[in-house]
């Protein structure tokens, strides 16, 4: 089995994505990138063995993050891969929504790249 080191980047906004990237390279994370949700399922489906968390943007054309998640989260074979919505909805009901979905973490935009980093590595306890 592959070393788990990677994190998929699910955002349609692809400054945040390369943003995100550059900060996650500076903790040593192999980063894999997508722009919607139909994207992330089919990177997961065929890299999950290497992929140790998303981050997942919830506002996406096509299917929402909360759809993504909901699917993440119905298959045991990822089980193991945490996921962090990571959007600008900082709403009390888009958290309550997500930890109903199982989120393991929120972040809202705009963020700090220190900030994410401590979070990412507390939450992966690195």
């Amino acid at each position: 089995m592959a070393d788990k080191n990677s994190i998929l980047i699910c955002d349609d906004e692809p400054d945040i994505v390369s943003l995100v990237k550059r900060f996650l390279q500076l903790d040593h994370f192999d980063t894999l990138t997508c722009s919607n949700g139909k994207e992330a399922l089919k990177c997961l489906e065929e890299s999950y063995e290497e992929i140790v968390l998303i981050l997942l943007d919830i506002m996406m054309p096509g299917m929402s993050g909360f759809e993504v998640l909901r699917t993440i989260k119905s298959k045991e074979t990822y089980k193991d891969i945490k996921v962090i919505l990571f959007t600008v909805k900082s709403f009390k009901e888009d958290k309550e929504k997500g930890n109903e979905l199982g989120a393991d973490g929120y972040i809202t935009k705009p963020f700090s790249g220190n900030e994410l980093r401590e979070y990412v590595k507390k939450l992966l306890n690195r």
